[in-house]
């Protein structure tokens, strides 16, 4: 059985990736749709490796009688049009961060917690996380269960394809510039991109911390079901695509660097890239187009009684976003449509 399908937002990074992750993973799909802004009118998006899409403008469309809408086109059209497609009965997977904080609206890593799918019947809404907090709740779920998390401190190295395409044509455009010896133009950034590091991704809250921030930490804790305490520092990077975030655990209980390998070894959606010596560990240009969450640097921590720290990387706009939308779908397949009991 196959089923109708639309992505929203599939002019984009994140569109893009959808489309070529349903095709490469096979979802069963009779019908698919590409749906963007206005301005994409007329314009076409490949499918697989022969399919080419039409784009329809999303004030056109009709969501009635298809099964799964992906949106990924931002949390204004997500605010929007979101309500409209699950009213029309579609299951919608939502990457935006419009509907991660509704107490209704199921946040799923489907490694984590897939028993939270069975919400989305409520209101036919699912939201996938945040890139880094999806990878973050893979990371440290094997290690809760197993001993409880007491702190977890996260700084964070994002790329700049996390905020779209035109934030990564101004990291290439400013590096052509500095190397031209031309002036460096700012648009999507408050800061110079091109070399160097920018301390905020995201606006900011009255609390000091970066919506970015406080997002990461509330989803973490959703999706674990616990509220640990959590700092989080993000940090946008020049670097195209991959984020990595360096982490550092406290522990309820004892957890050795050995027991925390073999704990992660045995959890879906992780590798392990760990040796001690100068190529021994995972970067982002290492993980482009990757399905796992790599996890290196592993050691640990003796400022704390029960301390581990560790390097995480993954490709934010693969892993990160489309697989875990795709793996949401197929997951809704296998638990609740193939047996009857949508």
């Amino acid at each position: 059985m196959g089923y109708r399908v639309v992505v929203v937002g599939a002019m984009g990074n994140i569109g893009f990736e959808i489309l070529k992750t349903l095709a490469d993973r096979q979802f069963p799909i009779d019908e698919i749709q590409a749906v963007a802004s206005s301005i994409s009118t007329g314009q076409q998006v490949s499918f697989g490796e022969d399919d080419v899409l039409n784009v329809i403008p999303i004030a056109d469309f009709d969501f009635r009688g298809f099964d799964f809408a992906f949106f990924s086109a931002g949390y204004s059209v997500s605010a929007e049009f979101v309500p409209i497609a699950a009213e029309a009965g579609c299951i919608v997977i939502d990457n935006s961060s419009q509907y991660r904080q509704e107490r209704e609206v199921p946040l799923v890593v489907p490694e984590v917690n897939p028993e939270a799918l069975a919400k989305y019947r409520l209101c036919n809404i699912i939201a996938s996380p945040n890139c880094v907090a999806l990878a973050l709740a893979l990371a440290l779920k094997p290690l809760h269960d197993a001993v409880g998390l007491r702190r977890v401190v996260i700084s964070t190295y994002q790329s700049v394809s996390g905020i779209g395409r035109p934030a990564m044509d101004e990291l290439f455009n400013q590096t052509r510039a500095i190397y031209m010896s031309q002036p460096v133009k700012k648009e999507e950034f408050s800061k110079q991109i091109a070399f160097n590091v920018i301390p905020q991704c995201d606006n900011f809250a009255p609390d000091g911390n970066t919506f970015e921030e406080k997002r990461v930490a509330f989803e973490i804790q959703k999706i674990l079901e616990s509220d640990i305490g959590l700092a989080v520092t993000c940090v946008r990077v020049p670097v195209f695509i991959g984020h990595s975030v360096a982490v550092a655990v406290e522990f309820e209980n004892p957890l050795s660097v050995g027991e925390a390998r073999a704990l992660w070894r045995k959890f879906p959606g992780l590798s392990i890239v760990d040796y001690r010596q100068e190529d021994g560990y995972v970067t982002p240009a290492e993980v482009v187009g990757e399905d796992d969450v790599f996890i290196s640097r592993i050691r640990e921590d003796k400022s704390v009684e029960n301390g581990l720290l560790f390097w995480l990387v993954l490709d934010n706009l693969h892993k990160g976003t489309a697989l875990n939308a795709v793996q949401i779908a197929e997951r809704v397949v296998k638990d609740y449509l193939e047996n009857g009991s949508a």
